[in-house]
């Protein structure tokens, strides 16, 4: 009997803790993170304040635990996606199209781009995500330039340039998810940026 009791208090704790998580995302995306108060994400997750604090001593612990959880989510779907694609100027497009799309859903910037908004301390946990999702791009420049669909660079200062351009297009936009037209655009730019080139139908091609 105590090993069940054990089993449901564990499991209304991740219930409990999937609520406020949910609420807190829900309120990043309705009204953004300055201002925000953790009596908010309780009233929002319909528990008490107490029990918010039972989980998270302050909103900054809050926010990285919300950053994990959906970075994890998202490298996951995003390694899916790119394992089924071999082309990397493709790849690319996918990478950042991704990135555009969750960023616009979480109203979290993107992974490298935390460490403007989290102390040191907190960066450092978020460093393990944030290290993959630096080595994804990575291995598609690299690829790209290996397979001459891309010039060759420098790939550290290439990675940075793209989740800088991230960034800066994310903060331009007034809070309305990006239309078709404007991810098409970004894309485009940050592979043109790269030097990718297009034949007249608008597929890749080696630059020779």
């Amino acid at each position: 009997m105590p090993r069940i009791a054990a089993q449901t208090n564990a499991a209304q704790r991740e219930q409990t803790q999937r609520k406020i998580l949910d609420a807190f995302g829900d309120l990043l995306f309705t009204h953004g993170l300055p201002g925000l108060t953790m009596t908010d994400v309780a009233r929002k997750a319909g528990v008490g304040r107490t029990a918010v604090y039972n989980y998270y001593a302050d909103l900054e612990q809050l926010l990285v635990a919300y950053a994990l959880d959906e970075t994890g989510r998202f490298l996951n779907e995003l390694k899916e996606s790119l394992s089924g694609m071999d082309n990397p100027v493709d790849r690319l497009a996918l990478y950042v199209r991704a990135q555009i799309e969750d960023l616009a859903r979480r109203h979290l910037p993107p992974g490298p781009a935390m460490r403007s908004v989290l102390s040191p301390e907190s960066f450092g946990k978020l460093s393990v995500h944030v290290g993959e999702l630096n080595t994804l791009l990575q291995d598609i420049l690299r690829d790209g330039m290996e397979q001459r669909f891309l010039p060759e660079g420098n790939v550290e200062d290439l990675v940075q340039l793209i989740h800088g351009s991230l960034t800066a297009s994310a903060s331009r936009r007034s809070g309305d998810a990006p239309g078709e037209e404007q991810i098409a655009a970004a894309v485009r730019f940050i592979q043109a940026g790269v030097g990718a080139k297009f034949d007249a139908d608008g597929r890749p091609r080696t630059i020779g």
